[in-house]
């Protein structure tokens, strides 16, 4: 277990607030609570540069607080603020503290620890309803970054045939299958790791990540990637579009879509 860091920052101007989250995701921060007045911004201690932070909100004129958030006390964290999201009417993700939910077609129960995707960011958010549009009946899928397992469980839920996910965080993995059981899953293969599989090819691939960590591995990726199979890609910002699109065609992907939300974006790629 890891500690984090919390920064707040007291800022209400919309516009801002979009630009001091897409300049943080960028120096590592990959947690976000806005509310009216305030944005709260979290990393784990060891990727925090007090020095990045400051020479973001220097040009912006604006002080902030931070706090260490031990590992222990994470947990209590995301249990307080975690409620119920539904992707439509396809898939609800709640925790086991919740009541059932009745109008959606598939329900993932999701423990609420400090593993990142819970469906709420708008980027797990986006890949799952995404995955909506993709037949997944029989197919292989490789769920790379699995974070919660959130996305290897609908996946097999959407009737894959197996499911292999990796992270390189031992305590996601370990959340990550605590969730699968939770969630009945048979068909999905856990692995700690941070490159993709080289020897296997998949039908489908998920990625959601960080604009850094996909470009080093898209050519991995496009390997391990069928004839005419999918890539979904998301952790993603706006700005990263082009040179994502502009990597993935050098060698050989097809743009088949992207959507948006918020100020992030997920690429669908054909290979």
């Amino acid at each position: 277990m890891k500690n984090y860091i919390e920064i707040i920052i007291p800022v209400s101007n919309i516009q801002i607030k979009e630009m001091l989250s897409a300049m943080l995701a960028g120096k590592g921060f990959d947690g976000f609570e806005e509310t009216e007045n305030e944005i709260k911004a979290y990393t784990q201690e060891e990727n925090f540069s007090q020095a990045a932070v400051e020479e973001i909100l220097n040009n912006f004129q604006i002080e902030y607080s931070l706090q260490l958030i031990p590992a222990q006390n994470w947990n209590a964290v995301w249990q307080s603020n975690f409620h119920t999201i539904a992707v439509d009417d396809f898939v609800a993700v709640r925790a086991d503290f919740h009541e059932p939910s009745a109008n959606t077609r598939h329900e993932i129960i999701i423990t609420p620890k400090m593993s990142f995707g819970t469906g709420h960011h708008a980027t797990t958010y986006m890949m799952m309803h995404q995955m909506r549009n993709i037949d997944f009946s029989n197919k292989t899928v490789f769920d790379f970054g699995t974070g919660t397992g959130i996305l290897a469980i609908l996946a097999e839920k959407l009737r894959a045939a197996s499911v292999s996910a990796i992270d390189n965080d031992e305590w996601s993995i370990n959340n990550a299958q605590e969730n699968i059981l939770k969630n009945n899953c048979t068909k999905i293969d856990l692995l700690l790791s941070g490159s993709p599989l080289k020897k296997e090819k998949f039908d489908i691939i998920l990625a959601n990540i960080n604009k850094n960590i996909i470009l080093e591995n898209l050519s991995l990726l496009k390997n391990s990637v069928k004839l005419n199979g999918i890539l979904l890609l998301s952790g993603l910002l706006t700005d990263d579009e082009e040179v994502i699109l502009e990597k993935a065609s050098s060698i050989g992907f097809h743009h088949i879509s992207t959507i948006g939300r918020d100020k992030w974006i997920c690429i669908n790629l054909s290979n």
